[in-house]
């Protein structure tokens, strides 16, 4: 799905779906490690406008709120990659703001298993190249990719789209929804770059935004 595909839906119902699941793809994508080409896609421009297309087609405050230079702001050089690894990867026992799920709560095993469960449930398999864990951010944004883009084809069918939005309901409860805002707290701690500051931000805004927005379409019974 890309944002010249979206037009392309007739449900608005549908479209909407479709925007959720690309913003859901391209926040995955932002949270890559920033090699050199990553690097230069974040210098362009081009993973920040597709971010902001996604965003603006599911909620237009969006454009707003955020601050699109900081997510075009890659530094010098290699300064993103030392951030990313800084922040991210290194640390005593664990980096000061992990992207594994399982480290905020204290239950990593519990959390790993019940996000295997859902993944499973859907057929659906961890890559073993490179190794993918079921609690890292870039893996359970990816899954709720797939859970929207489902709901988008159900709805552009015509059809019941009731158990893909509970499923995200459930899932994003569970998992991004409950330890991201704990990430972004985190996160304000080490005084980040405004890249990081920013997406985590976004991030946070659209989960919760999303969530409350399930909450209504999949209300529990």
């Amino acid at each position: 799905m890309t944002t010249e595909s979206l037009e392309s839906l007739e449900s608005v119902e549908g479209r909407h779906a479709a925007a959720r699941s690309l913003a859901y793809n391209t926040f995955a994508r932002m949270f890559e490690y920033p090699d050199g080409e990553q690097a230069e896609a974040i210098r362009a421009g081009a993973l920040a406008g597709q971010l902001r297309e996604a965003l603006v087609a599911v909620d237009p405050a969006v454009d707003e709120a955020a601050d699109w230079g900081a997510l075009q702001d890659a530094g010098e050089g290699d300064d993103l990659a030392v951030e990313f690894t800084r922040l991210f990867d290194v640390g005593t026992g664990a980096p000061p703001c992990p992207l594994h799920g399982g480290l905020y709560g204290g239950a990593r095993m519990k959390t790993m298993e019940e996000a295997v469960r859902f993944y499973n449930f859907f057929d659906l398999t961890l890559s073993e190249e490179p190794r993918e864990l079921p609690d890292h951010l870039t893996t359970q944004l990816e899954f709720l990719h797939f859970l929207a883009f489902r709901e988008a084809q159900t709805l552009e069918a015509g059809a019941d789209a009731g158990s893909w939005q509970r499923a995200q309901r459930d899932f994003l409860g569970r998992h991004p929804g409950r330890w991201v805002p704990q990430l972004r707290t985190r996160l304000e701690k080490e005084e980040p770059m405004p890249f990081f500051r920013e997406l985590v931000a976004r991030l946070a805004a659209f989960l919760e935004s999303d969530a409350q927005r399930l909450s209504e379409a999949a209300p529990e019974s």
